[in-house]
C-alpha cells in the first residue's frame, strides 16, 4: 500500500473511533438518564472558595459546570456560572463542591448589624416553597415574625395534615434559589430553639412541602 493509501486509512479509522467512542457516551449517558432520571447542569467549584470571597468574571471561570441525575442535585444548585457573578461566598467551598444559592450572598450584606435573637436561638437555614409572594416586593425586612408551616403526605388510606411547626419565628433572610421559578423554592434562614431546628431539618426530608407565612 502506497503511503497516500496508508495516510486515507488511518484518517479512517480515526474517524470510525471517534464515532465509536461517541456512541457508547451517548448509550451511557443514556443507562444514567434512565436508571436515576434526568441530568441537569450544575455548577461545581472548580478551586477551593474562601469565605467572604466575590466571585468576578476570572473567578467564574475556574467554575465547572457538570451533568448529574436530577435525584443528586442539591436543593437551590446553580446551573451556570453567570449565576454567581457578583456575589459573595458564606462560608468556605471546597474544590469540587456543589456551588448553591444558598452558600452566597450579596456584596456587603454581611456587614449589617447583626440581629438580636432571644435566649436559645440560632440562625438555621431552611428550604422553603411558595414564598414568590414574600419575594415579590424584595425580602421582607430582617427580623419579620413568620409561621412556618409543614404539610405531611397522608399516611395509608388516611388523609395528609398541615401544621405549624414554627410559629412567630423571626425570618433572618430570604432569597430565591436557583430553580425557584420552575419550582417555586427558596433559602429561608429563620432564628429558630434547638427543638424547632431538628424538627423543620428533619422535615425537609419526608414533608411534601415547608411553607413560611407571615405571622399574625
Amino acid at each position: 500500500m502506497s503511503r497516500r493509501g496508508r495516510a486515507l486509512a488511518f484518517g479512517l479509522a480515526a474517524v470510525a473511533a471517534a464515532v465509536i467512542s461517541a456512541a457508547l457516551a451517548n448509550g451511557y449517558g443514556d443507562r444514567v438518564a434512565s436508571g436515576y432520571g434526568e441530568l441537569r447542569p450544575v455548577v461545581v467549584a472548580g478551586t477551593t472558595l474562601a469565605v467572604g470571597q466575590r466571585i468576578d468574571p476570572k473567578l467564574a471561570a475556574e467554575l465547572e459546570v457538570r451533568r448529574v441525575p436530577a435525584r443528586f442535585v442539591p436543593p437551590g444548585a446553580l446551573s451556570a456560572p453567570p449565576q454567581a457573578l457578583g456575589l459573595v461566598t458564606r462560608a468556605p467551598v471546597p474544590s469540587g463542591s456543589y456551588l448553591v444559592a444558598s452558600a452566597l450572598r450579596p456584596p456587603g450584606s454581611g456587614s449589617k448589624p447583626g440581629l438580636m435573637l432571644g435566649r436559645g436561638r440560632r440562625p438555621v437555614q431552611i428550604a422553603v416553597s411558595g414564598a414568590g409572594a414574600l419575594l415579590t416586593a424584595g425580602p421582607p425586612p430582617r427580623g419579620t415574625k413568620v409561621d412556618v408551616v409543614v404539610t405531611v403526605e397522608p399516611q395509608g388510606a388516611g388523609a395528609g395534615r398541615t401544621y405549624v411547626a414554627a410559629p412567630g419565628v423571626p425570618l433572618l433572610a430570604l432569597a430565591a434559589g436557583a430553580e425557584a421559578e420552575a419550582a417555586g423554592e427558596a433559602e429561608a434562614t429563620l432564628g429558630l430553639t434547638r427543638r424547632q431546628a431538628l424538627e423543620l431539618i428533619q422535615a425537609e426530608s419526608f414533608a411534601r412541602q415547608v411553607t413560611i407565612l407571615l405571622h399574625g
